[in-house]
């Protein structure tokens, strides 16, 4: 027995060491366009064994030079050579020619080390320093997050105006971010559940006059000299806001706060540019939608590793339409977690509150938002539900509620609600409840 453990430790020693499997975010230049891939690699001793977005790897490593192969369903390869540094990888890609039957073209990569947040959903804070104008898949991670993290963090307004009243970033909803979620690949569905929202200073801007899409001629000609900034004075312990210098016939005018983010997305999909901040679609982006609060849970379509979730344009209070084409923009706290669903088809936002269930169609006119929001329900009810085309029609036709979400954006938006009481007894889905501390 002595003898048997003593070779036993031979071999244990002699063998070569397993090293913990590494996981990078690579970014591959196919012409000009970054393609974003997730890499997770272990080693032992020169082999190299591991997974490029569910393909499997082989490969060896020699010192600081690493080669290996990703398979693809259809038994394709992809031929990776790189040099491994600071926790980064640089080398090129050959992958096959797409027009050509057995040509090869050669790409450039580069590869972050993802430095994974622990083992199990914690608390998290990420305080920003630096925000973006665009939802785009090519940024660094401002963080990188799992599952049930809950996360703390702020939000500036519209003007990139900070807390303390700072300009810390150029106009144009510039959003905090992007947070990349561990597991989230492309066709999954990501859920933000927004779990706080709290005002963090004391004003908020707005402005009088009516946005074009809701002006009429006559009206446009008396509102030449409307567009001028107003300034809102917040009450966080009475959450309420009152304007700094209201005119007489406002001098009682009080509303209660509902804060809410305007913009909050993720990075479009490989080939798509980066997009704007002050853009919408089936990513989410500047949806400008007031049921996008506190308590709420928004599902989005993933296009990217990470999802790349960003969130801004934070606002006091908006009514429906946002119609002076700022709402009563501010900086504000917040608090959300993230889950990953299983992939299906999201042809827009939707919104789940306990009570309803919502959808956000975005387009250039309020008649094709209405198209686009009716879809987009449909399709809610057939999968979830199990309806068909014709039973669903005639859930709307008795408990359809349609919204202006916006008319301020470049897209109109319309939301179209049903209110849960209405769905008893069908196949209901539970509410994805957001889980972690």
């Amino acid at each position: 027995m002595r003898r048997w453990l003593l070779s036993l430790a031979m071999m244990l020693i002699a063998a070569p060491a397993l090293a913990a499997p590494s996981t990078w975010l690579l970014s591959v230049e196919r012409w000009g366009n970054a393609e974003h891939r997730v890499l997770t690699l272990a080693a032992s001793g020169e082999a190299l064994s591991g997974d490029l977005d569910g393909w499997p790897v082989v490969g060896r490593k020699k010192g600081s030079r690493l080669y290996f192969d990703a398979t693809d369903p259809d038994g394709i390869r992809y031929s990776f050579e790189a040099i491994e540094g600071l926790g980064a990888l640089t080398g090129s890609a050959d992958y096959p020619d797409t027009s050509n039957a057995g040509g090869r073209a050669r790409h450039a990569f580069a590869g972050r080390l993802l430095q994974l947040p622990g083992s199990a959903p914690t608390r998290r804070t990420y305080w920003p320093e630096t925000f973006s104008n665009t939802f785009n898949a090519d940024l660094a991670p401002a963080m990188i997050i799992r599952p049930g993290d809950v996360v703390a963090t702020r939000t500036i307004d519209s003007g990139g105006i900070d807390e303390h009243g700072n300009v810390v970033a150029l106009y144009g909803n510039p959003q905090t971010g992007p947070f990349f979620v561990m597991g989230a690949k492309a066709g999954d569905v990501l859920a933000v559940h927004i779990r706080s929202l709290k005002l963090n200073r004391d004003f908020a801007d707005s402005l009088d006059g009516v946005t074009s899409r809701a002006m009429s001629p006559g009206l446009a000609s008396r509102a030449t000299d409307l567009g001028k900034r107003v300034r809102w004075l917040l009450d966080r312990q009475a959450g309420t806001a009152r304007l700094e210098n209201p005119p007489q016939a406002l001098l009682a005018y009080i509303v209660p706060v509902k804060p809410m983010l305007g913009g909050l997305g993720v990075a479009p999909d490989f080939g798509l540019p980066a997009q704007s901040a002050g853009d919408s679609g089936r990513w989410g982006g500047n949806m400008d939608f007031n049921g996008v609060g506190e308590g709420a849970t928004v599902y989005l379509p993933v296009f990217q590793p990470g999802a790349m979730l960003f969130l801004g344009d934070s606002h006091a209070l908006q009514g429906d339409g946002e119609t002076t084409q700022w709402a009563l923009e501010t900086s504000l706290d917040v608090e959300f977690s993230v889950d990953i669903l299983p992939s299906r088809p999201l042809a827009a936002p939707r919104i789940e509150t306990p009570d309803r269930i919502t959808v956000l169609g975005q387009a250039s006119s309020l008649d094709e938002a209405a198209r686009a929001a009716t879809a987009a329900m449909i399709q809610w009810l057939e999968q979830d539900y199990g309806l068909n085309v014709s039973e669903a029609s005639l859930i709307l036709g008795t408990a359809a509620q349609y919204r202006v979400a916006t008319l301020a954006g470049r897209n109109a938006g319309l939301a179209l609600s049903l209110d849960k009481t209405r769905l008893v007894g069908l196949k209901a889905p539970p509410l994805a409840r957001p889980v972690g501390p």
